[in-house]
């Protein structure tokens, strides 16, 4: 139970101050750029992991929970529990975040004549779930699924594959466990200032499914999906677990057996 609170509340310190500054950004027009809310997103994923790494094993994000099992840095009989609490605790927080802003939002969608749940209304719905193309850069043309697929697995592929470098014991180069955190953080932060153009960088599926389904719930309806042909599943949950995965796999099978014969 005390690894399920921790994974729980680090789920939800990252989706609240992650999808926060998102929104700040839409309601508000703060946050000048992706590298600023790139920078809130990695310091809402090193706080999380500081406040919940006695807890439990901080992976707050289904694609590392599935990595650290194909990894078996993790029993599979914990996985289950593991999924659950962080889509509790990203769900929480969209719904805190909806519950603070709404006020806000409606002044927002009156303002710009956007009404809940047209397609017109994805533009406050991207506060919660992660959309392709990213609604807010009018300069990509089209992102089709197949790419946006792609996109994900390699943010997560990066992130995932950084994760291990950082924490096993066969990297000689990792910095110290204090600073680990904070190092991964800022991976969260690079690959989205590479991969937010394309599809808003997700890398996370509990951070997407479980606000996704406040704002379906809130009003958005259909709007709160990317599109009819199950993109929300394939490219935000499906991506970033193979994206993880095959890091394990490359970790495992390729950098660990030489980070070892390179120690002897």
């Amino acid at each position: 139970m005390r690894e399920l609170i921790g994974e729980a509340l680090g789920t939800f310190i990252l989706t609240l101050f992650g999808c926060g500054s998102v929104a700040v950004a839409v309601l508000f027009g703060e946050y000048g750029s992706i590298f600023q809310i790139a920078i809130v997103w990695g310091l809402a994923v090193t706080l999380a992991i500081y406040v919940t790494r006695h807890l439990c094993p901080a992976h707050l994000n289904p694609a590392v929970s599935v990595a650290m099992v194909v990894g078996k840095r993790m029993a599979a009989g914990k996985l289950p529990g593991y999924l659950l609490a962080q889509f509790i605790g990203a769900f929480l927080a969209g719904g805190l975040l909806l519950l603070l802003f709404n006020p806000s939002i409606e002044a927002y969608e009156l303002a710009h004549s956007i009404e809940r749940g047209t397609a017109a209304s994805v533009d406050t719905a991207r506060m919660f779930g992660e959309y392709y193309p990213n609604p807010g850069d009018a300069s990509v043309a089209t992102v089709s699924m197949p790419l946006a697929i792609v996109a994900e697995m390699v943010g997560t592929f990066v992130l995932v594959l950084f994760i291990f470098c950082f924490t096993e014991d066969c990297n000689v180069g990792r910095p110290d466990s204090n600073i680990a955190p904070l190092f991964i953080g800022l991976t969260v932060s690079i690959c989205i200032t590479l991969i937010a153009p394309l599809t808003q960088a997700c890398f996370n599926p509990a951070r997407d499914f479980g606000p996704r389904m406040v704002a379906w719930i809130g009003g958005w309806g259909s709007a709160a999906f990317p599109d009819s042909s199950g993109g929300a599943f394939f490219v935000y949950i499906l991506g970033p677990i193979l994206g993880g995965v095959l890091a394990t796999w490359f970790f495992l099978y390729v950098l660990e057996p030489s980070m070892k014969k390179t120690g002897k």
